[in-house]
């Protein structure tokens, strides 16, 4: 039996849409054998084991609440086309990376299936996945409402086209949040959070959610966010305080996670077949 597990995800980080992303400590396993019956066959984790080449039937177990901005589909997505591989002789390390493409074929984009297929902070081109060196010491602390959000739908509240303007911030802004998840700067993050491309669209029609980010960063978080397509919001706050951020964010209809970041990704749980 060949059990696999990879981590959810925070996607974009503020102004890094499409590109940026976070493993969290919230996780998704795929199995190809358990106790009850299998996953259904339109399942994300069950599409990329056959997409990926696996044969037959998997079990998911999943810790990662779906339609909320947890890079549900894409850590389930990841962890079943490993699967197919590891069940069919790769090691996991060399599986990561076509595992990868065959969840970011079936996702659309790379920013939720890349950390979660290697863990921590990644940068997710269209060709490029480069892990960055995160020197922070940090609780996320996930502010999850019960409602629900299509990415899809929440795709085209977008904009066709931006401002010279809005993309000159945006760059920026994402120049210094690398620098800061490089260097450790956290008194850089409220600032390198800051998005126009996706955020202000989005939060028009989340008014809980824009108020969770505000109280996030009036209670102290370094950066706050709103979690790939949302409702969910994620705040960066120092190792250890992150229960008394969790009781500053808006209760009613919402839970908090106070997490770490992830930094294995995908991980191999059972054990592989005989090579």
């Amino acid at each position: 039996m060949t059990v696999v597990r990879a981590p959810a995800s925070t996607a974009n980080l503020g102004p890094g849409f499409d590109v940026l992303g976070m493993a969290l400590a919230l996780y998704t396993q795929v199995s190809t054998r358990g106790d009850g019956p299998p996953c259904e066959t339109s399942h994300p984790a069950a599409l990329a084991f056959a997409a990926a080449g696996g044969v037959g039937d998997v079990w998911v177990r999943t810790q990662v609440p779906a339609a909320r901005g947890l890079g549900f589909s894409g850590a389930a997505r990841v962890a079943g086309a490993a699967a197919a591989l590891v069940a069919g002789g790769v090691d996991l390390e060399e599986a990561r990376e076509p595992a990868l493409r065959v969840a970011a074929e079936l996702e659309g984009h790379a920013d939720n299936a890349a950390p979660s297929a290697y863990g921590g902070v990644v940068i997710a081109t269209e060709d490029v996945v480069v892990p960055l060196p995160v020197a922070l010491d940090a609780d996320v602390v996930m502010w999850v409402p019960e409602n629900e959000t299509s990415t899809t739908s929440s795709r085209r509240t977008l904009p066709g086209e931006i401002s010279r303007d809005d993309a000159v911030f945006n760059v920026g802004r994402v120049a210094l949040l690398v620098t800061a998840l490089l260097s450790g700067e956290h008194d850089l993050l409220a600032d390198a959070t800051q998005d126009r491309l996706h955020q202000p669209h989005r939060l028009e029609r989340l008014p809980a959610s824009a108020r969770a980010i505000d109280d996030a960063v009036a209670a102290g978080a370094w950066g706050a966010w709103l979690s790939g397509s949302g409702p969910a919001v994620a705040a960066l706050a120092a190792s250890g305080t992150g229960d008394e951020l969790a009781g500053a964010l808006p209760s009613a209809s919402a839970r908090t996670l106070v997490l770490r970041i992830d930094h294995e990704g995908l991980a191999l749980v059972g054990t592989p077949p005989d090579r």
